[in-house]
């Protein structure tokens, strides 16, 4: 069974940046196009960025696009996500999981909490 252990988030200010982690365990890594997630209160959970296998190409949502950057190393079983300027909308729960338009997705890791604030 594969598991999903997400890390990195916290409190930053608005035009601060976060590096975020996940790290697969229990399959295939190098198999699974990555995706990262994230889910704001009462808001349903959106697709931010998601990579190939092999690490390109990537895609991004709109809203995040020229501000993140979504990585992977194959190597250590692991995708991040490198937000810069970070606005406040970005304050939400992240989550890494498989890229729902090409594979099924495996149960949810715990996330990892955004907070932007001043």
């Amino acid at each position: 069974q594969v598991q999903l252990v997400e890390s990195g988030g916290g409190l930053v200010q608005p035009g601060g940046s976060l590096g975020l982690s996940c790290v697969v365990s229990g399959g295939i890594f190098r198999d699974y196009r990555m995706a990262w997630y994230r889910q704001a209160p009462g808001k349903q959970r959106e697709l931010v960025a998601s990579i190939s296998t092999s690490g390109r190409p990537a895609d991004y949502a709109d809203s995040v696009k020229g501000r993140f950057t979504i990585s992977r190393d194959n190597a250590k079983n692991t995708v991040y996500l490198q937000m810069n300027s970070l606005k406040p909308e970005d304050t939400a729960v992240y989550y890494c999981n498989r890229d729902r338009s090409v594979g099924i997705l495996f149960n949810w890791g715990q996330g990892t909490q955004v907070t932007i604030s001043s």
